[in-house]
């Protein structure tokens, strides 16, 4: 993701593609599992381009506008991420888990075709090479405290989400409702409503009310989790799972453009800061709440998710007046 601010962003997005292709691929034909562990790797690390993509769209688009663009382009990632589980359960139950990866191979093949001819080419001004790129990442989170303040936010926002959609699955999967795999990724498309709000919360930034649209989110999530606790209804799972995906879409793109506001030749650093940092809170999140799970159940996740936000908001409530004003 740094090399976005460095190397130009066109040839940069098609060839970490390719990367993700080849690494698809190799997984869908893997004949071990050391092969098929070495191509996960590789697909995590080159899974990536849509976090170059979104400093792109934000240095495309004019000031006044950027809220409304990143959160159209977020939301085309959530919509993607939302379809992608229902879609790979469904051709899971059809033709087996190796026909995901080469499905998503194909599909992402055709996104290479249309990007090679639709995208413009950025050429980076940054003059210095790639050690000292990295190095910059360092002091880019010392000085600016809008953006660490924005990823502890967002690394509770995305550990509780973290915390639903992995628990979610075993506990439809258990008494009373026992639904098969097809099912379980067809009740995740209720989170289409979180790339609904996507546009809406970016638009609100534009606006200047970016800061508060981050603490609605963090109410909003905790409500979802309070939901939750009604846990032998289907609606009242699929209602908390629409107000937890509608929050943490809100609080992400809300974040985003406090962060591209700070500098734009650093957009993709602090697009690379950000994401990484709370997808550690996510893996956190998801790690715990099956651990939780396990021994205490659905109530015991429920106050966790529940406790995540709370704390963000607590946080939230000591921003000092500058920051309010300027996110």
């Amino acid at each position: 993701m740094p090399l976005g601010d460095l190397v130009e962003n066109r040839r940069l997005i098609l060839t970490i593609l390719v990367g993700t292709v080849v690494s698809l691929v190799c997984a869908g034909v893997a004949p071990n599992f050391a092969c098929f562990l070495a191509a996960s790797l590789a697909i995590g690390v080159t899974s990536v381009v849509a976090q170059v993509l979104v400093p792109l769209a934000a240095n495309l688009a004019p000031a006044a506008e950027r809220g409304r663009v990143v959160g159209q382009v977020m939301s085309g990632l959530i919509f993607g991420i939302l379809f992608a589980r229902a879609l790979a359960g469904f051709i899971s139950g059809v033709a087996g888990w190796r026909a995901v990866y080469l499905v998503s191979a194909v599909m992402l093949t055709l996104t290479l075709v249309v990007l090679a001819r639709a995208l413009p080419v950025r050429r980076p001004v940054y003059p210095d090479g790639y050690l000292a790129l990295m190095r910059s990442l360092v002091t880019i989170l010392r000085r600016e405290p809008v953006l660490r303040r924005r990823v502890v936010y967002q690394s509770a926002m995305f550990g509780l989400f973290s915390a639903f959609w992995t628990t979610i699955t075993f506990h439809l999967s258990a008494a009373p409702f026992h639904l098969s795999t097809t099912w379980i990724g067809a009740f995740a498309l209720v989170g289409a409503a979180g790339a609904l709000i996507a546009p809406l919360a970016g638009r609100l930034g534009d606006g200047g009310y970016g800061r508060w649209a981050s603490g609605a989110a963090f109410c909003i999530a905790a409500f979802g989790f309070a939901l939750a606790l009604v846990s032998d209804r289907l609606w009242t799972l699929a209602l908390a799972a629409v107000a937890i995906d509608v929050a943490v879409q809100a609080s992400l793109v809300s974040g985003q453009q406090a962060i591209y506001a700070l500098n734009p030749a650093e957009r993709s650093r602090l697009n690379t800061l950000y994401i990484s940092t709370f997808f550690i809170g996510g893996a956190l999140g998801s790690a715990l709440a099956a651990t939780l799970y396990e021994r205490g159940g659905w109530p015991a996740v429920v106050a966790l998710g529940a406790g995540m936000p709370l704390v963000a908001f607590l946080i939230w409530l000591t921003e000092p007046r500058r920051a309010i004003v300027s996110a």
